[in-house]
């Protein structure tokens, strides 16, 4: 058994001296501050990464300038928001407009509470992990809503209401892949899930156990799933500058703009890190159960890899037009998720070994990869050769009357 990072923490205060009380306060107070505090700091870092990665795709540099590598660029971007004026416009709804920025950075901060970092390492290893993380993260819609309501901008009450579309459509196959690994795991605990991914060889624990390998129709379906609810390319439409101007921040400026472009690049790492633990292993790896310190490395390396893919799609894909968008959502990937939590559920009740089980459940995986690759190639395929025309005009030689 584990122990956790507050209760060792708090058995050495109370073995000085300190009440109790005190002790548990302190604990999680620290705690708490620590995860804050790491948590609004890393979009700096998150920044300049999109900047540097897209550069590089783009064949460009990106910043190089301010500090070692470009490095304080992001520093001196935070520092110029905070400069600017903060302007509410006359007929806005003041209420919605000031606690919607607040309201997207508060359920962004929420999420960091259940990662496990290490062995031991959670803010709060709930038993229901994977409930809460969906949870806290449909405040992202309300905010977004608050936000295009409080402005009184048409533009950004269209922006408002294509959040509403776009993220609520999207949790659902994201929800439904969530339900698939709980169910071959049966814990909702993203500790337990963690730990379920261990790969012992020899009686040394690799780490390599991943839900990935046995499951990756289902990774396929959360990642994009993440790349929606994330609001990057190619499903940024919610902010799309070609048809809504900004989206439903179009009236803020300062600070209050600073958080919703905080709470964007943050939340895309969550996503990011939360795929490191349902399907990379999260912290496991070798010598973590020696070295319980190395797993923080571990999830670390892994959440900020599949950050980095984000922004290689970021960088390459175009953006889909909002119809083709939600009907990739509810057309395709809700009825392949449905499908196949289906069969697994049959799958894990068959009488037979349970090395049967996961090769059936891979299989069935496989097939999810294939239908989607399929829709996509056909579908690309078909607006490949599709006009552009309303209709085909018919040919004029020959046909033209000499005038009297």
């Amino acid at each position: 058994m584990r122990v956790h990072w507050s209760e060792a923490f708090i058995g050495w205060l109370v073995g000085l001296g300190v009440p109790e009380l005190l002790a548990i306060i302190l604990a999680y107070g620290i705690g708490g501050f620590i995860l804050v505090f790491v948590a609004l700091n890393s979009a700096l870092l998150l920044i300049w990464i999109t900047r540097k990665v897209v550069s590089r795709i783009q064949d460009r540099i990106g910043p190089n300038r301010v500090g070692p590598y470009g490095l304080l660029q992001t520093a001196a971007d935070a520092v110029k928001l905070m400069s600017k004026e903060d302007i509410t416009p006359a007929e806005a709804d003041r209420v919605a407009y000031n606690l919607s920025p607040i309201f997207a950075v508060f359920g962004m901060l929420m999420l960091w509470a259940v990662l496990p970092f290490a062995p031991g390492f959670v803010g709060a290893d709930l038993n229901v992990g994977v409930l809460y993380i969906v949870a806290l993260g449909s405040i992202a819609v309300m905010a977004a809503l608050m936000a295009g309501w409080g402005s009184n901008n048409k533009y950004a009450l269209l922006a408002g209401f294509r959040v509403v579309a776009q993220l609520l459509s999207y949790e659902i196959p994201m929800v439904l892949a969530l339900l698939s690994v709980v169910f071959l795991t049966g814990t909702m605990r993203l500790g337990g899930i963690t730990e379920f991914q261990s790969l012992y060889i020899f009686g040394f624990n690799v780490g390599l156990g991943w839900l990935g390998f046995l499951m990756p129709g289902v990774l396929l379906v959360f990642f994009i799933s993440t790349l929606a609810e994330a609001e990057l390319t190619p499903f940024d439409l919610l902010e799309a500058e070609s048809e809504l101007i900004a989206g439903f921040h179009i009236e803020y400026s300062g600070m209050k703009f600073a958080m919703f472009f905080l709470a964007q690049f943050v939340i895309a790492w969550i996503w990011a890190a939360v795929v490191a633990v349902l399907f990379l292993g999260g912290w496991q790896g070798p010598f973590v159960d020696q070295l319980p310190i190395l797993g923080l490395f571990y999830f670390l390396g892994k959440a900020y890899l599949v950050y980095v893919l984000q922004q290689w799609v970021r960088g390459t894909f175009p953006r889909v037009r909002i119809d083709q968008m939600m009907a990739f959502a509810w057309k395709v990937l809700v009825p392949l998720m449905v499908g196949l939590i289906v069969v697994q559920a049959i799958v894990q009740k068959l009488p037979v070994p349970l090395y049967v089980q996961y090769g059936l459940i891979f299989l069935t995986n496989i097939g999810l990869i294939a239908v989607v690759a399929n829709t996509l190639s056909g579908y690309f395929r078909r607006e490949t050769i599709r006009t552009k025309r309303s209709f085909e005009p018919t040919s004029l030689i020959g046909t033209m009357q000499t005038a009297e």
